[in-house]
């Protein structure tokens, strides 16, 4: 098991410093943003498996030839109160560093779950003091505010509700209204708070790694995408351009390497749009190497086990 927890160390280390930044600078996730995210997916989930992995397999190795046979064997030395021999010291500790390495990482995304949950409970009940029902769009509901404002809010116990404000309905005309309210409704139906929510809970679990903190930064840029995606293709190109610049364009406020920094991610976000999507084959072939980085991992870990059966 020696080999195969080298193996997966070495994985653990390019996908965690390398791999990560290489994707974050690529330009093709602008075109195929679904394709980025599922690779982002893959690359965190064997990243984390490959960590925990690279622990428990050096630590076990002691114990037996395979996994699922040298953990039966800890585990029967540790029930029984056998002493551990000396050399087998380092190998444990090991093995509780993996298994505090799983718990630290569930225990993250149970607690951002939970704090998230809270967060969107409480805003929904002010929107609700603050706002009245839109009787134009079911689900909907206006804020009486100049600022022109757009969101959305996941059910929590309740329907998902979308916000809008009276300034952004004085600021757009009917095309480009509709084009916001596709947009915002894109994040309700695609799930996407889920997903930035545990890309959330994975940048606080290791936040020195790069995946963690590059991997939060492009998932919640490529979900924006997504949604300008099904607005474009509801409304059209031209007016979700025109949307995205007059929303983005009216914000004033905050320091100005903030406003720098939204004014790109604005920019970037219009020209995008009339972006050709990227072909079916490299789609494909990204795929498959997402798939793969999930595989591998999982195959070093079990297949010794499996064949053994």
């Amino acid at each position: 098991m020696l080999l195969a927890s080298a193996l997966l160390a070495a994985l653990a280390v390019l996908l965690a410093v390398p791999v990560p930044i290489v994707l974050a600078r690529a330009e093709w996730p602008r075109r195929a943003p679904a394709t980025a995210l599922l690779l982002w997916q893959a690359i965190a989930l064997s990243g984390g498996l490959s960590m925990v992995g690279s622990l428990a397999t050096f630590g076990l190795a002691p114990f037996g030839d395979d996994l699922i046979h040298a953990a039966a064997r800890f585990l029967e030395v540790v029930s029984t109160e056998q002493t551990v021999p000396t050399a087998d010291v380092w190998p444990t500790l090991a093995v509780g560093a993996a298994a505090l390495l799983v718990a630290h990482l569930v225990l993250n995304l149970a607690v951002t779950v939970v704090v998230s949950t809270r967060e969107r409970r409480r805003h929904r009940d002010l929107v609700a003091l603050l706002s009245a029902p839109d009787p134009e769009r079911p689900g909907t509901r206006l804020l009486d505010d100049p600022a022109p404002l757009a969101y959305c809010l996941p059910g929590v116990g309740a329907l998902p509700m979308t916000v809008l404000s009276q300034g952004l309905l004085e600021l757009l005309g009917d095309e480009e209204l509709r084009a916001v309210v596709a947009h915002e409704r894109a994040h309700l139906a695609q799930r996407h708070a889920w997903m930035t929510t545990a890309f959330r809970a994975w940048r606080l679990s290791l936040p020195w790694f790069p995946i963690a903190s590059r991997a939060r930064s492009s998932v919640a840029t490529l979900v924006e995408y997504l949604a300008d995606d099904t607005a474009r293709a509801a409304v059209g190109a031209e007016p979700l351009a025109r949307a995205i610049a007059l929303v983005g364009g009216h914000d004033t406020t905050g320091p100005m390497e903030t406003r720098d920094a939204d004014r790109s991610a604005i920019l970037d976000r219009v020209r995008r749009v009339g972006l050709a999507p990227l072909p079916l084959a490299p789609r494909i072939l990204i795929g498959v190497v997402a798939a793969a980085l999930v595989v591998v991992p999982t195959v070093l870990l079990l297949v010794p086990a499996l064949l053994d059966l």
